[in-house]
């Protein structure tokens, strides 16, 4: 298959992807848009036209971002409503509160390298909750809303993180294993680019649902509060608003109207690796694996204990 390429590479930034891209009409919603490379997707999202609500874990640090963006921009169609990933109720009750068609769903929010094993309420490991589980178990409650948009796509914000872990399905909680932090990290980022591979299956042709996964890049955020800061070399290092721009190249830009199940990294469609490389690019071929994203969703609905 041929890797997707566009215009737009590495430096490109968030307003550049959507110069000239109307989003009028189209209903989002961005995970985690009360920090870091969340605020600019929300925000870029909202200047091209969209009607964009941030599900945030804090809702004050929300309306604040909310106030920001109106600030410079008062057209901007903002909400925010609460949300907590690592929580099964609070997915639940924010998809039972959402009515009408949903076009874009941006599963941004994320932890990273917790130093110690914690657990959400369900027992699982926390990172594999709160960046995958929480987003599949949104996902799936907001797929109605997805296909009653025509042509939705969901965005799964995956990471380089993903070349240090395929998922470890015989015990992806570590019951049993010596939980390591950037392993559980990593596997949970390449559950999030195989759920982008399993939606394109059971979901593009039946309901004309999409969903592409991302590595944004390396930018100095909250996320990295565990590791000590950006590790990265400077030259490689990004800005929120380079950061943004792959996600939104995905949500919202029109070279992607028949673009799904793939993984991208700097505006363009990712080459895939059998080995980690040094510079930690690429995609791994274990997180594009049909094989192992229907097992994955397999047990993820098992997990839920929900319908698919």
């Amino acid at each position: 298959m041929t890797r997707f390429r566009t215009p737009f590479d590495f430096h490109s930034t968030a307003d550049q992807i959507l110069e000239g891209v109307d989003l009028s009409g189209r209903r989002a919603i961005v995970t985690g848009a009360s920090s870091g490379i969340g605020i600019e997707t929300a925000r870029a999202l909202a200047r091209a036209g969209a009607e964009v609500t941030l599900a945030v874990r804090n809702v004050e640090a929300g309306r604040n971002v909310v106030n920001q963006i109106v600030a410079t921009d008062d057209s901007a169609r903002l909400h925010v409503r609460p949300l907590d990933l690592s929580d099964l109720d609070s997915v639940h009750t924010f998809a039972r509160g959402w009515s009408g068609p949903l076009h874009i769903l941006v599963n941004n929010a994320g932890i990273m390298a917790t130093p110690t094993l914690e657990r959400s309420a369900g027992g699982w490991e926390g990172q594999m909750a709160t960046n995958y589980l929480g987003h599949f178990a949104l996902t799936l409650r907001m797929k109605e809303a997805l296909a009653a948009a025509g042509n939705a796509r969901v965005v799964c914000l995956s990471s380089s993180g993903h070349l240090l872990a395929p998922v470890i399905f015989g015990d992806p909680h570590f019951r049993f294993l010596r939980y390591d932090p950037l392993t559980a990290y990593g596997q949970s980022k390449t559950a999030c680019v195989l759920m982008a591979v399993e939606i394109t299956r059971r979901w593009r042709d039946a309901y004309g649902i999409q969903a592409n996964a991302l590595n944004p890049g390396a930018i100095a955020t909250n996320l990295q509060k565990h590791t000590g800061g950006l590790k990265t070399p400077e030259a490689r290092r990004k800005t929120v608003e380079q950061g943004a721009a792959t996600t939104v190249l995905l949500a919202g830009s029109p070279l992607l109207s028949s673009v799904s199940g793939r993984y991208f990294e700097d505006c363009n469609e990712a080459q895939v690796v059998t080995e980690r490389p040094d510079d930690y690019s690429g995609v791994a071929s274990y997180a594009l694996d049909q094989v192992s994203a229907e097992r994955l969703w397999e047990f993820s609905v098992r997990s839920l204990n929900t319908s698919r």
